[in-house]
């Protein structure tokens, strides 16, 4: 009889759906990406079992680390679906770097997770190669990450994001709530788009009303509808930086999931209040037509979207004119929305018959 008859089946990591030579080139291709974002204290290099960073090659004294991670949400659904892979890392980075300069943060260094049931080198070298222009736009280093190929654990095509970024602050420079006082003039930095939240919401009214994402948005001709939604999130870390460290920002936030009502009170003491006045700017098109589309309350939108600020910015009224300046040189779109008064710590949103309402004037309060 054949021994080779009897010899049981060899098992191999291939068969099991885990391709250790698809992996390997993946790392070559994104090394080059990584290796452009070094940056003073890191030389971006991968392959090791760690990342190193060098504080004092960076210039810090005295500093604190400071440490932030998130991930993009159900917008990688829309990614995946359409077919574009090409911002969600810029917005996985600006999910992170903009947390850390809100804190007055210096981003330093910025590592990935990427994982997906079966690993498509096309799909994952677009994706990092935005992680890479994320943290060039962030001023910090791509210093590693973790590729993870896991069969049954996502449906084919699937893929999910998490990014984990650190960073350091001088300790006489950290941005804390007992900066704020009362009579300081809240500004607002124009976002993006949607950045990175809502989109639950949606994709829920795509579905619902049946977009079609591959035709010129109805807001505007001169764009697709999924161009406009998936608009990579802002990054607000270069212009603000440097006013950080003059001290002439009092605090800063970053207008996330919770939106203006619940994002402002974070950084606030237990006796300030924020007003935020809603007829201060224009609210961009693309959020008017998602208001509309979905019949959503002024409170709702408020409390979900950005509504068209991606930053909310606290300074002296002393200061006004000086950071209005340096911002609107370093590119940002400056509005001037409201400021902060003694009360219950929280964030009033208010506007006119004519801002986000055809229901008349609206108020809309946030406490904690």
């Amino acid at each position: 009889m054949d021994s080779k008859q009897n010899k049981p089946a060899s098992y191999t990591y291939a068969e099991a759906g885990v391709s250790i030579e698809t992996g390997n080139a993946l790392v070559r291709a994104i090394a080059p990406l990584a290796r452009a974002t070094r940056r003073p204290g890191a030389d971006a290099d991968l392959g090791g079992f760690g990342g190193f960073f060098d504080l004092k090659a960076a210039g810090f004294t005295d500093p604190l680390l400071v440490a932030a991670n998130d991930g993009v949400g159900t917008k990688l659904k829309l990614a995946i679906e359409s077919g574009k892979h090409d911002g969600v890392g810029i917005d996985l980075v600006a999910m992170c770097a903009n947390d850390l300069i809100v804190q007055g943060a210096e981003p330093l260094f910025f590592l990935d997770y990427y994982a997906t049931g079966k690993l498509d080198n096309a799909v994952a070298t677009d994706v990092v190669a935005s992680i890479a222009e994320g943290c060039k736009q962030a001023g910090c280093a791509l210093i590693g990450g973790e590729t993870a190929e896991m069969p049954g654990m996502y449906s084919d095509g699937d893929y999910d994001l998490a990014g984990f970024c650190v960073g350091a602050v001088e300790r006489d420079q950290v941005l804390t709530a007992d900066k704020v006082a009362a009579g300081d003039v809240i500004l607002g930095l124009a976002s993006s788009g949607v950045h990175s939240n809502g989109f639950s919401l949606v994709r829920r009214l795509a579905a619902d009303k049946g977009w079609k994402l591959d035709r010129p948005a109805l807001f505007d001709q001169t764009v697709l509808l999924i161009d406009a939604l998936m608009a990579p999130t802002r990054i607000y870390v270069k212009s603000l930086l440097p006013l950080v460290k003059t001290g002439k920002i009092h605090a800063l936030a970053h207008i996330t999931g919770g939106g203006l009502l619940e994002n402002i009170p974070r950084i606030l003491p237990k006796t300030l209040h924020a007003h935020v006045d809603a007829d201060a700017w224009a609210q961009p098109r693309l959020m008017a037509f998602l208001q509309a589309q979905g019949n959503i309350e002024p409170e709702e939108m408020a409390r979900t979207f950005n509504c068209g600020i991606g930053m909310a910015v606290v300074v002296a009224e002393g200061d006004l004119a000086d950071v209005t300046f340096a911002l609107e040189a370093a590119g940002e779109t400056v509005f001037r929305i409201g400021h902060i008064a003694g009360g219950e710590k929280g964030c009033t949103v208010s506007g006119s018959a004519e801002t986000w309402s055809a229901m008349g004037a609206w108020s809309a309060t946030h406490n904690g």
